[in-house]
């Protein structure tokens, strides 16, 4: 997985917490630990470089959109 997406142990461990209670509390399902890091690796390889490119390609409209400002501030002579 790209280093980019790498979650900090804080943020993996809160996730995991969450997840199981999901289980538990929509699916009236209990899961160890280990599935629940198992299945956020998978999410995070899946979707993380989706959201990751999104994320991204939104941050290059706006620059792009506040350039076009400038640019419209340039004085011709």
């Amino acid at each position: 997985m790209d280093p980019r997406l790498k979650l900090s142990k804080e943020e993996k461990d809160l996730i995991v917490k969450e997840l199981q209670d999901y289980f538990l509390n929509e699916r009236d399902q209990e899961i160890g630990e280990l599935a629940a890091v198992l299945l956020l690796d998978f999410v995070c390889e899946r979707l993380g470089p989706i959201y990751f490119n999104r994320g991204l390609q939104a941050a290059m409209i706006y620059i792009s959109e506040r350039l076009d400002d400038l640019h419209s501030l340039e004085i011709w002579r």
